[in-house]
């Protein structure tokens, strides 16, 4: 990490539960303009970690949280109702307001870009639509397949355990193969900051099983075309070119409604990447900031 970054580790209690996020700083942080980066369905905010540090490195105050029921916030005693979009965007209005982030670019792999879109959209939190500057989503889309969900809810509702945390990283890298090329210490630092112990010393991945009954308690929760179409600001996508769960039918209409109609979005399609793009290497990166910086100079 560069020597002018500073990452810290944060906790508050927002909407009454415990959250915690990751916040990068630049060396001279006094008004640098903010990024929330939202990581996806069974992850951590630590999959930002170099998308981050490219970041801050160039100026900019990067908050990766951990969404409710992964990573180090809390597990909801609520499942059915907290485990949402609708919630999810509560937490992020909230996260915003404490940090007095008046303006935020954010940057979502897919749940976290879905929980951008109704965020942004300000459906759900009105206040939130004033606060997004921009949006780039990560292989996400207003619509997904549904033979992709149903994968994705096999894997997730029943997280295996392992005795060692050689077998778990061995697990990761086959079910996470589609996010594309990750060094051999990138593959480490993914499993050690989703792996937690279970009562008879094996491991599993850091994150709440119930979370997967958002599909069933809220059955079309990603299906959010209003939300979509309410966009008011750029939007950036990249799809992963093999992405099974972000199909080229949804780009297309992506491309006629919302911000597509408006001319609005940009489309990127990430090679040798499925679902999705890790945000690890220089190309993703550099599209990123790209984008940011391009809509923090026209707004």
């Amino acid at each position: 990490m560069s020597a002018g970054v500073t990452a810290t580790s944060c906790y508050a209690r927002l909407c009454g539960r415990e959250i915690h996020w990751m916040a990068w700083s630049p060396a001279e942080a006094r008004d640098a303009p903010a990024v929330i980066a939202w990581h996806g369905l069974a992850r951590t905010g630590r999959d930002m970690d170099e998308l981050a540090v490219h970041l801050a490195e160039r100026g900019y105050r990067v908050i990766c949280p951990d969404t409710l029921g992964r990573g180090l916030s809390q597990w909801s005693p609520q499942p059915d109702e907290e485990y949402q979009l609708r919630f999810y965007a509560r937490l992020a209005e909230a996260l915003c307001a404490h940090l007095q982030l008046e303006q935020v670019h954010w940057v979502g792999t897919s749940m976290g870009g879905a929980i951008g879109t109704v965020c942004a959209s300000g459906l759900f939190e009105p206040a939130m639509q004033r606060r997004i500057r921009s949006l780039v989503l990560n292989d996400n889309a207003p619509e997904l397949a549904a033979p992709a969900l149903a994968r994705i809810k096999a894997y997730a509702g029943q997280p295996p355990a392992f005795d060692t945390v050689a077998e778990l990283e061995a697990f990761f890298r086959t079910v996470y193969q589609p996010y594309g090329w990750l060094s051999d210490a990138q593959w480490r630092r993914l499993t050690e900051t989703s792996t937690r112990r279970l009562p008879d010393g094996r491991v599993t991945p850091h994150y709440d099983p119930a979370m997967v009954r958002q599909f069933t308690a809220h059955e079309n929760d990603y299906l959010i075309w209003p939300h979509y179409d309410a966009l008011q600001v750029p939007v950036l996508l990249l799809r992963g070119a093999e992405s099974d769960l972000v199909l080229p039918e949804a780009v297309a209409r992506m491309r006629m409604r919302g911000p597509g109609a408006a001319g609005r979005l940009e489309v990127i399609e990430v090679p040798d990447c499925g679902h999705a793009p890790a945000l690890n290497v220089p190309s993703q990166l550099d599209a990123v900031l790209a984008f940011v910086r391009s809509a923090e100079q026209h707004p």
